[in-house]
């Protein structure tokens, strides 16, 4: 018999702080669109079940450090959790269903069931909305401890992270003060906007302008009033034939971004579709 999961609806998430937005519920309500049959409740069992095959190991006299790395040895060495280093760009990738299915994800995925099945072991493990590939972190004595869940969760050095974030900042390593601000822990509201900007931005490249449509969307029923996602969906519109849509959403972000750098190119499409009848009402 399938089990039923009520998965949050997506119009009560923006009145919702950043953290308390569901993690592991939302995620898999992005999967949803994208997999309509999807047994949630049978998903977020899985991850009770990684936690509950790991309780007895974890030695309570082990320091937090130690306990994490059992952590990781199990998710990703028996359980077989890896990055998709062949099909990096495979929306499955960020897709919770199919990252438990075929135990393979991109760096944001994998985070997010190592960081659900880490916290139900008490463990405080937060995501690291970090350039480039997404990090986790964990408060030890010292400072805190940051992990790649890429690469099967190993630590990741100071001296790495700069190299790491100098790209994302004009070639230059951050300062001791800009690292700490680039490691501060991401809200539950960052990481799943941000899983649906990897996925707005995989479907720009293949000019799937429904799905890009729908990821703008649902980044607007995260948060509303974003700009970027306001401009993107009205250009998915536009391509999809749904005119007046399409010059709300690029007019709003007129609106809100005045000095943008694409605003004469917005301002142009939208004077082409002020002449433009909508096929889609």
């Amino acid at each position: 018999m399938t089990m039923t999961n009520p998965l949050p609806d997506w119009n009560a998430l923006a009145s919702l702080g950043d953290d308390e937005l569901p993690l592991l519920d939302t995620a898999l309500l992005i999967a949803r669109d994208e997999y309509p049959d999807l047994d949630a409740a049978g998903y977020a069992a899985q991850v009770d079940t990684y936690a509950d095959a790991l309780r007895p190991q974890l030695d309570r006299d082990l320091d937090l450090p130690a306990r994490l790395t059992a952590i990781n040895r199990y998710l990703f060495e028996e359980v077989g959790f890896a990055g998709n280093n062949v099909q990096y760009d495979d929306p499955r990738n960020s897709y919770l269903n199919e990252v438990v299915d075929r135990k393979l994800g991109i760096p944001i995925s994998l985070a997010v069931i190592q960081i659900e099945v880490t916290r139900r072991l008490g463990l405080p493990l937060d995501g690291i909305s970090f350039p480039g590939h997404f990090l986790v972190r964990l408060p030890v004595d010292d400072g805190i401890l940051v992990l790649d869940p890429y690469n099967k969760g190993r630590p990741v050095s100071a001296e790495e992270l700069r190299e790491r974030a100098s790209p994302h900042m004009g070639g230059q390593p951050p300062d001791d003060q800009q690292l700490l601000q680039i490691l501060a822990p991401a809200t539950h509201r960052m990481i799943l906007m941000r899983m649906l900007r990897n996925l707005k931005g995989l479907y720009l490249e293949r000019g799937d302008w429904e799905r890009v449509a729908r990821s703008a969307d649902r980044l607007l029923k995260l948060l509303p009033d974003t700009a970027e996602a306001l401009r993107d969906r009205g250009l998915a519109y536009r391509e999809l034939g749904y005119t007046k849509g399409a010059r709300a959403d690029l007019g709003r972000y007129l609106q809100l971004l005045p000095e943008a750098d694409d605003v004469e190119a917005i301002r142009s499409t939208l004077i082409d579709l002020s002449g433009t009848s909508s096929r889609v009402n």
